[in-house]
């Protein structure tokens, strides 16, 4: 294989997973076999922030001036695919419902819905308090917002938050349900609908749902996606 220079590799790193104690020589370790950039901080959430309002940056803090003493670069990522147990107990609706109606749980990653306003506003206050300490440290030199969007058929969700919030999008896109209407070709099956609090999600038809329902579904949830990036 080709030789690879300084300033083009870099990995996937976790220090909070191992004890500290072995950061130093995982550094060391990287440094000797040419990684120049590492990214951390993805999975975090839970060792940020074990309680409601209870932070701990000190970890954070070690690993990045670990990392700039060798001189490997940091990508810094906000820990936002992976929400903690209590912030699920608190607004237990912030869970995704998949394509059969069942409400996901907790116990992997990727467990929210993009359209819940309540965890947005959570993704944005702990990512304020972590580009607030961190954001001019020397080490880092780039951000991920959250990560991998859509893994595991994660983009798509059919909950009543999602509900709710499509048919404020479908008020706001058509202003009325005869616009709507029309707009789907309704009067096909009988589809006609009075207000657009009779609207349903897409997934639980007995056959095929009309395809300009689901293209709306698609563009309200892609809509969902830029928000929550932002």
């Amino acid at each position: 294989m080709d030789t690879v220079t300084r300033g083009q590799l870099g990995v996937c790193y976790f220090p909070e997973h191992w004890d500290a104690a072995d950061w130093p020589s995982d550094a060391e370790e990287m440094r000797a076999l040419g990684i120049d950039f590492v990214r951390i901080g993805e999975f975090s959430w839970g060792v940020t922030e074990p309680d409601p309002g209870t932070i701990n940056l000190d970890w954070l803090q070690d690993i990045l001036d670990l990392l700039h003493s060798h001189d490997i670069k940091v990508v810094l990522c906000t820990p936002t695919a992976t929400p903690p147990k209590w912030l699920v107990d608190t607004m237990p609706d912030m869970l995704a419902t998949g394509r059969d109606g069942r409400q996901r749980g907790f116990g992997s990653r990727r467990h929210y819905s993009f359209a819940h306003m309540g965890y947005r506003r959570e993704c944005a206050r702990i990512t304020r308090i972590i580009a607030a300490q961190f954001g001019q440290h020397p080490a880092v030199i780039g951000w991920q917002t959250d990560n991998e969007y859509g893994c595991h058929d994660t983009t798509l969700s059919y909950s009543p938050v999602d509900l709710a919030g499509f048919r404020d999008w479908l008020a706001q896109r058509y202003q009325s349900v005869e616009r709507l209407n029309r707009a789907w070709g309704n009067v096909f099956w009988s589809m006609q609908y009075r207000h657009f609090d009779e609207v349903e999600l897409p997934n639980q038809t007995v056959t095929e749902a009309n395809p300009a329902h689901w293209l709306d579904f698609y563009r309200f949830t892609s809509q969902m996606v830029a928000e929550f990036n932002k």
